[in-house]
């Protein structure tokens, strides 16, 4: 069974009239298979229209949704002989974020990403998909570790943001982000991004320095989440709507002004109707990137990636 957004009402209404009608047996007067076809593609029909004009809180919902695949569902659909690397030989091990070996139709990658959880066990585990500096750390630790071997590093990003608690302050939390998006500029490996959910501020960017940065469709990525931006500004989390307008935190928008590379299609309806297919996609769309990048000189990436951030600031956006 699906969980069904706000919006998401008439969809779900008619779903729920497909599966009355396939579990009706025994009536040979009413052709149900026929019924179920038209109803069938009405849903398509349905889907098309109402997932062809999200608005960007509608994308924040859908970027956020619980049935999306996360991290570990990547590793299972798209990864193969995942072997996860842990802590950060300096505190400790962070579960927000998740990194090892692992090869994508045959390429040795090093892969490393944000997993939120997917039920309130697990979610306490990862904390949420918040890492604290150990986490960072961890990062920096598996960057140097496939520039040493001269492994492609490809992340996967989605968090709300690094974990704001005072234990991570007291260990460093700012310092460790910079750190890991220094070492995202400095390693002379290609280094591929992926926003899969939600990019939020620091603690998405700080994996996220890379020679290509693509989003999926649905994903959303900004410096403050629209609920934090309307507590600032508005002084109420009422006006999440508007803050998400202002904030042009969807590919689309990001896309335009130059921040992201690519836009990775969804399957209809969003990557969580289709995980399997919505992971097969990221996984073309990584060895398409990384296939532009191979025999280019690790220097050259290295300039590539830093020229282009910091082109960012000399020139301004789109």
């Amino acid at each position: 069974m699906h969980n069904f957004l706000d919006f998401e009402k008439p969809i779900a209404e008619l779903e729920g009239k497909i599966e009355e009608l396939r579990h009706l047996t025994g009536n040979d007067e009413v052709n149900i298979a026929d019924e179920v076809a038209r109803l069938q593609d009405k849903l398509t029909k349905l889907l098309q229209s109402t997932y062809g004009k999200l608005t960007p809180w509608q994308r924040t919902q859908v970027a956020r949704h619980p049935d999306r695949p996360h991290f570990t569902d990547y590793v299972a659909h798209l990864f193969e002989g995942f072997t996860p690397l842990a802590g950060d030989r300096l505190f400790g091990e962070d579960e927000a974020i998740i990194g090892g070996l692992a090869r994508l139709q045959g390429r040795t990658v090093m892969v490393i990403g944000h997993e939120k959880g997917r039920d309130t066990e697990s979610r306490v585990k990862h904390n949420f998909g918040m890492a604290k500096p150990e986490g960072y750390r961890k990062s920096i630790r598996l960057m140097r570790m496939a520039e040493r071997f001269g492994i492609p590093v490809v992340t996967l990003v989605d968090t709300a943001g690094a974990f704001p608690g005072a234990d991570a302050e007291a260990r460093g939390q700012s310092e460790a982000i910079a750190r890991s998006i220094e070492a995202c500029l400095d390693i002379k490996v290609p280094l591929i991004s992926v926003i899969i959910g939600e990019g939020g501020s620091g603690g998405a960017i700080a994996l996220a320095v890379a020679n290509s940065v693509m989003m999926l469709e649905n994903s959303i990525y900004s410096v403050i989440s629209p609920e934090g931006c309307a507590s600032i500004l508005w002084r109420s989390g009422d006006e999440a709507k508007t803050a998400a307008d202002a904030l042009r935190l969807t590919a689309q928008d990001l896309h335009q002004l130059g921040v992201i590379d690519e836009i990775i299609t969804e399957p209809l309806g969003g990557a969580q109707r289709s995980p399997v297919d919505a992971c097969k996609r990221v996984g073309d769309a990584i060895i398409k990137a990384l296939e532009t990048m191979d025999n280019v000189e690790g220097g050259v990436l290295k300039a590539r990636r830093r020229d282009k951030f910091l082109d960012m600031g000399r020139h301004g956006l789109n």
